[in-house]
């Protein structure tokens, strides 16, 4: 699949790292070093602007790395890029450890993956069918 993007990072483009990744990693296109507090959160630009077509979205999504070892992750995770949205991605970082954590120009800070997904249409009922679940929900169906 083609996407079309542009490029006003200092960055190359993002690529997956490795032939099986679902995503590719953004990185924070920075003027200065911003420091992250412990709890505080900030809206990170990446320089990039995207053309998904209809029927697609990006979802960016912490990186795995970060999280474990900093307590870094985001917001609003998985965020949503709609296919008509031309604006810049930005990710919405949020530092869950007790220690400041730097996020530097270049700093890989999320991932994106691109999906299709379904427009779904309601066909209102009185009633839905019976599952052995039911109603059941938030643990029912147990921890083992």
């Amino acid at each position: 699949m083609k996407i079309r993007i542009v490029n006003h990072s200092s960055h190359p483009l993002p690529t997956y790292e490795t032939a099986a990744s679902a995503g590719m990693d953004l990185r924070a296109n920075l003027d200065a070093d911003i420091v992250l507090n412990s709890l505080e959160r900030i809206l990170v630009p990446t320089g990039l602007f995207v053309e998904i077509p209809d029927g697609y979205e990006a979802q960016i999504r912490p990186r795995s790395g970060l999280a474990i070892k900093k307590g870094i992750t985001l917001l609003n995770s998985p965020g949503t890029i709609d296919a008509d949205y031309r604006g810049e991605i930005k990710v919405i970082l949020v530092n869950l450890s007790s220690e400041p954590f730097v996020v530097c120009n270049g700093e890989r800070i999320a991932q994106m993956i691109i999906a299709a997904h379904n427009k779904a249409e309601w066909v209102e009922v009185e009633e839905l069918e019976n599952t052995s679940r039911g109603a059941g929900g938030f643990g029912h169906t147990g921890t083992k």
